[in-house]
């Protein structure tokens, strides 16, 4: 019985995941040489006449690799229909991984229609809050909207605007408060844990009377987000202006 023969059209076949289940480098390059593979870079091969989205490559890293690398922050909120603008098709592709991990190049290297936006931190437990999603019909693992909306108060004021933040934040009005609880308590980012209260409290969620903010540690002393921002007492945080107006 052949591995390849349970190929997923539309995905990349690792030579060392093809290697590990019985297919030795001698008969990927017989595949190779008779056509039945093609290359798609180093250590990487597709099936001719294929075309490789960045789905069916981060498919193939996800389930032939131990790389633990999820589709998170706006890419993930825009995905479950979650955004509050529409997004055009050269939205950067943001993924988060843990910090050690380096995504092959050959996938670094392909031209995607979409930017790729590399995330690596710890500032959430790695595997928390994450689902199979389906697209292309393909499975990949992304963030659920409770994590994915601290990855993007991750990426402010910086790589993200925080007024459409809280415009996203506003819409999330049926985030699950035990899923929540859990990320907020194990967040090692002060600054998201702040913001995410700050934000949903102004929002007025009925979720938020769930979440037992005693049990959260908010850190001590002020944080200042953007500079000549207005000054939030209760989270010790600074603002822009017109946060504060919506």
């Amino acid at each position: 019985m052949s591995l390849l023969s349970y190929h997923m059209p539309g995905t990349v076949l690792l030579a060392s995941w093809l290697e590990k289940n019985g297919i030795s480098r001698d008969l990927q390059q017989y595949y190779l040489k008779s056509g039945w593979l093609q290359s798609y870079g180093t250590g990487a091969f597709k099936r001719p006449n294929e075309n490789i989205r960045w789905t069916g490559a981060l498919n193939s890293i996800q389930r032939q690799t131990e790389l633990q690398v999820h589709v998170g922050g706006l890419t993930s909120i825009s995905l479950q229909g979650l955004s509050h603008y529409v997004r055009m098709e050269n939205e950067p592709l943001y993924l988060f991984s843990s910090q050690y991990v380096k995504l092959p190049k050959w996938f670094l290297n392909q031209a995607w229609s979409d930017q790729i936006v590399h995330l690596k931190t710890k500032f959430l437990p790695a595997n928390s809050a994450l689902f199979e999603y389906s697209l292309d019909g393909l499975k990949i693992e992304i963030s659920s909207p409770e994590r994915a909306i601290l990855e993007c108060l991750y990426l402010l004021p910086d790589r993200f605007d925080m007024v459409e933040c809280y415009q996203i934040l506003e819409g999330l009005s049926n985030l699950r408060p035990k899923i929540m609880q859990e990320l907020l308590e194990n967040c090692n980012s002060v600054k998201v844990k702040r913001l995410f209260l700050y934000m949903a409290s102004k929002a007025n969620h009925q979720w938020l009377g769930f979440v037992d903010q005693s049990k959260i540690d908010l850190g001590t002393g002020d944080r200042v987000i953007v500079k000549g921002g207005l000054y939030i007492s209760k989270y010790k945080i600074s603002v822009p202006k017109e946060l504060t107006e919506k």
